[in-house]
């Protein structure tokens, strides 16, 4: 679907397809039990011998390896002007520089937002709406909390805790071996399934880099490049399925940071969308 959009629609993208790649029996036999969901919900992957992966990428190693061939790349700055666009032409109206100060359920059912605009000459302005749908990232828990008092589970169960990925580039120094990677190539997440591990990715230029490895932070805008693990330990956790690579051909590139459910070093806990009737909310859908 999302394919089929970026062509409608002149958005950029790459059908690279995906690795998730094993060093171990035990690592391999979680490929296989992933590779039996997947075919539960229908998505499509296969298994790749060693001596075919060998083939494809020479520079990856693995002792087995589950195939994602419809996993690609996209230009999300392209894709994000796409829908303004589209949401533009349908009628909605994108207000940036906004804040929610506050919400409340109001007596016709639907909610009342108040949001601060930046403008010195209307500093704030009320919207109605029927229905809110909070999608506000790192500050989603702060959003869904305006609606609730101080004592209500949603405190602790939609709580959010911060983790800080780092992502690096790879140099390709002219006294490293040349690396040449096709896909996209992950290795098996952690038991907590708290990171997706140190990966490798492609952007639309075919640049290779690294990440994210996983930092918790107390801060939601805490985006230095600083700290975090050193980078021949990040580069020894590249290297159990990219042998060739060095700490030498690392560069610090960038900082993202994920919002998780889950405590630091908890049991998993996914992604939440969930419309709130349930609780007294109808029409309100947290993210």
């Amino acid at each position: 679907m999302l394919y089929k959009y970026c062509q409608e629609h002149n958005v950029p993208f790459k059908k690279t397809g995906k690795w998730v790649v094993a060093q171990n029996d035990e690592q391999a036999e979680y490929l296989r039990q992933l590779a039996a969901h997947c075919a539960d919900v229908d998505v499509p992957v296969h298994m790749v011998s060693q001596k075919q992966a060998k083939h494809d990428e020479p520079c990856v190693q693995a002792h087995a390896v589950l195939a994602s061939p419809t996993t690609g790349i996209i230009d999300s700055h392209a894709l994000m002007s796409a829908l303004h666009q589209d949401l533009t032409e349908r009628g909605a109206d994108l207000a940036v520089g906004t804040e929610v100060q506050a919400i409340h359920r109001d007596d016709t059912g639907g909610y009342g937002v108040l949001v601060a605009t930046g403008d010195s000459d209307v500093p704030y302005m009320a919207v109605r709406a029927a229905s809110v749908v909070n999608a506000a990232g790192l500050w989603a828990d702060r959003i869904a909390c305006m609606l609730v008092p101080d004592d209500h589970e949603w405190h602790s169960k939609y709580k959010l805790h911060f983790a800080k990925g780092r992502y690096y580039l790879h140099t390709n120094s002219s006294d490293s071996p040349s690396i040449s990677v096709q896909r996209l190539v992950y290795p098996v997440p952690d038991k907590q399934i708290t990171s997706l591990g140190t990966h490798l990715t492609l952007d639309m230029g075919g640049a290779i880099r690294f990440g994210p490895d996983l930092e918790w932070v107390s801060s939601n805008t805490d985006y230095a490049t600083d700290g975090g693990e050193p980078i021949k330990k990040v580069a020894a956790a590249i290297a159990e399925y990219l042998p060739m690579i060095q700490a030498k051909d690392l560069a610090p590139g960038y900082t993202g940071i994920r919002p998780k459910l889950q405590l630091p070093g908890g049991a998993f806990r996914d992604f939440v969308i969930k419309e709130e009737s349930d609780a007294g909310f109808p029409g309100f859908v947290n993210l």
